[in-house]
């Protein structure tokens, strides 16, 4: 759009930001940062389709002593990997101080240990990168926290002190420390809002400046080659007293502000809200469709798949995707099992039931994982996610007793996840055929640890030929992914129907409208065989077949037709 329409649109989301304390110098601000992003030289990336296949992964996830990680990495995937995947997610690959990465102390270096911006800039050659962006929060030991302790003025309203009548009664709490912290000042003891914890120091954006400075970290990570932006827990941005403090109008704002800025200048980087709440909740992000995330985290789909590998019942599941349908041309789903982080079950809200919530937390803790919790507003603790490898979690115990099970539930699971709509992301444990790093969890007492560990160059690529549990998953992802990769009926934005065949199957047709192509997809999410009618005659993509009919699935397996 033109300079004009872009500087009315910007002023319209200033005033739903900030309302009556909305100044005209606000708007001139935004001027001024127009013409400087303007002057600069802007490559837009090509849009998504059904070959994009993201990689959840950390800049250091594959090392070697004494170098440089990410040059290590980025050999690794081109030797081993391939265009199998086409988009990296690197989490934050700033300097920090704790929670492996997400309380940055400078949100424009690269962590040194990782490497420069020129690495991430070679990367990009071969891959298109993600960048983590955590906007709500900062390392305590930052330049910028540190000077607000010291009362500069400049960052003297950058963070949210305590606030005498302000009312917290009512906040949602992802954690169970203390939502404020004391520090100690220049000038004595200081008080700020830390949503996370002590270490992570949420940012004022009701300060202006603030707001404005993180449009230009925004900026720069684009400039500097991402092609998708993760805005972490985005949904705590903004603060009212009496209210809940997460999803309020004013951060669907700012990230309606930030998506008119970006498709002005580099049209097609995918910015992806994340928020590990109920679904509902979730896909309010999308705003209308157009105007504000292109994609959202798809929290609900990883417990649901779970419980239905875990009860042998699909039917959850089905009943949920039947809600989910194609958003627009412009904004769809950012699908994923498994992740840095652990399940969410928040996202089973309303689905689940507190007995099947249940059984699930059982069969982490049998299976050797960790459950966390979060605060309620009424002083209660409920569970907040499950802390465990995504393949060690499908298992049941005394059911799943060979390694040939447990690969063959993996790469069902994950059927699913290439099949739904939107965009499949993959975690790096997963694609490796990884297991429960007890090492890591009890050296650092860190529930997450567990599906978090750190995999050195020579080992990895070795067992990747050697141990057949890694072999198995891995060489499955990969034949699966470059099946998929071939059918524009996968497109992100090609829509789908929920088929009902049996509650032991989960089953869907894909179906592009533009190339006319569909593709049917069932799953059989029980160790029994079970029939399902295809509702067309095609070729079976696992072992190019004519299939029609009606045709059996052993236990775990899944099938893909696409129509004659």
């Amino acid at each position: 759009m033109n300079k004009e329409a872009l500087l009315s649109k910007i002023e319209q989301h200033l005033k739903d930001i900030y309302q009556d304390a909305y100044a005209p110098s606000y708007l001139e601000q935004f001027q001024t940062f127009i013409e400087k992003w303007s002057g600069k030289s802007w490559t837009a990336p090509q849009p998504l389709t059904e070959k994009n296949v993201y990689l959840i992964t950390y800049g250091d996830s594959i090392y070697q002593e004494g170098k440089e990680t990410l040059p290590i990495l980025h050999r690794f995937l081109k030797e081993e990997v391939g265009q199998t995947i086409t988009d990296v997610h690197l989490l934050p690959m700033f300097p920090y101080t704790s929670d492996d990465g997400f309380s940055v102390t400078n949100y424009r270096e690269i962590d040194p240990v990782l490497g420069t911006w020129e690495h991430i800039r070679t990367f990009s050659k071969d891959y298109r990168m993600m960048f983590d962006f955590v906007a709500n929060h900062i390392s305590q030991s930052s330049n910028w926290f540190q000077r607000y302790l010291n009362d500069e003025p400049k960052f003297r309203e950058f963070f949210t002190p305590k606030e005498e009548g302000f009312d917290t009664s009512n906040v949602v709490r992802p954690r169970t420390s203390p939502l404020i912290h004391e520090y100690e000042g220049e000038n004595g003891t200081k008080t700020a809002w830390t949503t996370f914890s002590k270490d992570q120091v949420d940012i004022n954006f009701k300060h202006f400046p603030a707001l404005l400075e993180m449009t230009e970290i925004l900026m720069e990570y684009a400039h500097q080659g991402g092609t998708s932006i993760r805005l972490d827990a985005i949904g705590f941005i903004w603060k009212e007293s009496g209210t809940t403090c997460i999803h309020l109008p004013q951060a669907h704002a700012i990230i309606q502000l930030w998506q008119t800025v970006m498709s002005q200048f580099k049209p097609n980087v995918q910015i992806i809200t994340e928020t590990n709440v109920p679904h509902k909740e979730n896909i309010s992000y999308f705003g209308n469709g157009t105007n504000e995330a292109n994609m959202v985290y798809q929290f609900t789909l990883p417990p649901l798949v779970l419980h239905s590998f875990t009860t042998h019942d699909a039917t959850k599941l089905s009943e949920w995707a039947k809600t989910i349908d194609k958003v627009s041309d412009s904004a769809t789903y950012f699908n994923f099992l498994a992740s840095h982080d652990g399940i969410g079950m928040r996202p089973t809200e309303g689905i689940l039931t507190e007995e099947e919530k249940q059984v699930l937390v059982d069969k982490v803790k049998e299976n050797g994982g960790e459950v966390s919790y979060k605060s309620n507003p009424d002083g209660s603790k409920s569970v907040y996610e499950l802390n465990i490898n995504y393949s060690e979690a499908l298992v049941n115990k005394g059911e799943d007793t060979t390694e040939a099970d447990t690969i063959a539930k993996m790469l069902a699971a994950h059927s699913i996840l290439l099949s739904v709509i939107g965009v499949p992301a993959i975690y790096y444990h997963s694609l490796l055929g990884s297991q429960n790093d007890y090492e890591g969890l009890e050296a650092s007492g860190i529930p997450r640890r567990i599906n978090r560990e750190k995999l050195e160059y020579d080992v990895i690529k070795q067992e990747l030929q050697t141990d057949s549990r890694r072999k198995g998953i891995f060489e499955g992802m990969q034949r699966m992914v470059e099946l998929r990769q071939q059918e524009s009926a996968f497109s992100p934005y090609a829509d789908q129907k929920v088929v009902d065949v049996d509650p032991r199957a989960f089953a869907l047709t894909r179906y592009n409208e533009e190339t006319g192509e569909k593709v049917f997809f069932a799953v059989n999410t029980s160790r029994e065989n079970i029939e399902v009618l295809l509702p067309f005659a095609g070729v079976n993509l696992m072992d190019d077949a004519q299939a029609s009919g009606t045709v059996t699935l052993d236990a775990y397996d899944f099938i893909w037709v696409r129509k004659a």
